[in-house]
């Protein structure tokens, strides 16, 4: 009887450490909420880099996850000259833009974004 017992706990701890994996592996295990879907990217329609002159490193605070970065590209992308590429890992973002981008422009898009912008530098123009 009391191995029965102690089959019945293993398999429900079992069964409750695969529906969480399984759960992760379909919804995905992020800051951004586990049960929210990434957003849509936003993909600029001029992809030519070289028609973007101008190349910022932007360092953001916040920027934990790929559904985060994908906030933050949509958020520049979303504007018309500029192509944004976000590394997770250096919590940075790559800005290309065909116009001179001002600091305080590049302020207020990340934090309609929902992050903080660290340091922004200039590349090249």
């Amino acid at each position: 009887m009391g191995n029965i017992i102690v089959y019945i706990i293993l398999i429900a701890v079992i069964a409750v450490a695969v529906y969480g994996t399984v759960k992760r592996i379909r919804h995905g295990s992020s800051c951004c909420g586990e049960r929210e879907s990434p957003p849509k990217k936003i993909r600029v329609s001029d992809r030519n880099k070289k028609n973007y002159p101008y190349i910022y490193e932007l360092k953001i605070d916040g920027m934990y996850c790929s559904n985060c970065a994908r906030r933050i590209e949509n958020g520049f992308n979303g504007n018309e000259g500029m192509w944004a590429t976000a590394d997770v890992g250096q919590k940075t973002v790559r800005l290309l833009t065909k116009e001179p981008a001002e600091e305080s422009a590049c302020r207020q898009i990340t934090s309609d974004s929902g992050y903080t912008l660290i340091s922004y530098k200039k590349i090249n123009s």
